[in-house]
């Protein structure tokens, strides 16, 4: 195949939960995320919303019944990247279009290992947002003004059942290489890294029983958390703490988890 997508940037984190109005405010309240943009629409309530340079759009269905088994979960990812480019790679790769609405596609995550991956040609961070009369805070005050200290979308991970398969699917999808690989024993895992616009894909598959193989059983494959960067994990990790949260072990040694409890019944993953 001649071409793989070159994505400039992610724009941002898609993400399905069951409450519209608790969902902004559990993420405006624990986070101190900018509210950007509503989108009222037929099928679902979707909205913009920021912390820490990060863009996350909600999917929120105006009946939940139809994804109550699943739940809450980290649908996919939007990537700014060149169109035709897109859309020539994905038909050569055989993976199917799930929503197409002419300036932006959504893959089926049923060909991409349960990752629906979404594609627009026109950059998110530069805007100026009406519900905010401004641009999204910079990055120097979340890093050095925000008590957390956030750096960043360091990575996203990704539930699989083993490596290979969905490495090489990567690698005929992206313009990537393998950038690092590395033990996951806090979740009983491998991982392999690959570097794709501004941030890293992480795969990870379990090498035994624990908390990686039960969120496959549970969820099977796709995105499992949303990975911030900190400035220092300890100031990070005592935000936390003093907010109530007794925070968990993450996959990577060098981070820690929030319980899915605390944060819509999706994760979010902070790592130095």
């Amino acid at each position: 195949m001649s071409r793989r997508i070159r994505p400039f940037r992610v724009n941002h984190m898609n993400v399905v939960l069951e409450d519209f109005d608790a969902g902004m405010a559990r993420l405006r309240d624990l986070f101190g995320a900018e509210f950007l943009l509503d989108m009222p629409q037929t099928e679902w309530r979707a909205a913009l919303i920021a912390f820490g340079g990060v863009i996350i759009e909600p999917f929120v269905p105006h009946a939940f019944l139809l994804n109550a088994r699943y739940g809450p979960h980290w649908l996919g990812i939007e990537y700014q990247a060149d169109m035709e480019e897109v859309r020539e790679t994905i038909a050569a790769c055989g993976v199917r279009i799930a929503r197409d609405i002419k300036v932006a596609v959504h893959t089926h995550p049923d060909d991409c290992f349960g990752v629906s991956f979404e594609f627009y040609d026109q950059s998110f961070h530069e805007r100026e947002w009406p519900l905010l009369g401004r641009r999204m805070l910079p990055a120097d005050y979340w890093r050095d003004e925000h008590p957390i200290g956030l750096t960043g979308l360091k990575a996203y991970t990704v539930a699989v059942h083993d490596l290979d398969a969905p490495s090489a699917f990567l690698q005929r999808l992206f313009a990537t290489e393998i950038a690092y690989e590395a033990p996951r024993s806090g979740v009983s895992a491998r991982a392999r890294g690959f570097k794709v616009g501004d941030s890293h894909i992480e795969l990870i598959a379990p090498d035994g029983e624990g908390a990686l193989s039960d969120h496959l059983a549970k969820h099977g494959q796709g995105i499992r958390s949303t990975v911030y960067g900190v400035r220092d994990v300890e100031q990070a990790r005592d935000y936390f703490t003093r907010r109530g949260i007794q925070v968990g072990a993450a996959a990577a040694p060098d981070g820690f988890a929030l319980p899915t409890s605390a944060t819509l019944g999706v994760m979010f993953e902070f790592s130095a």
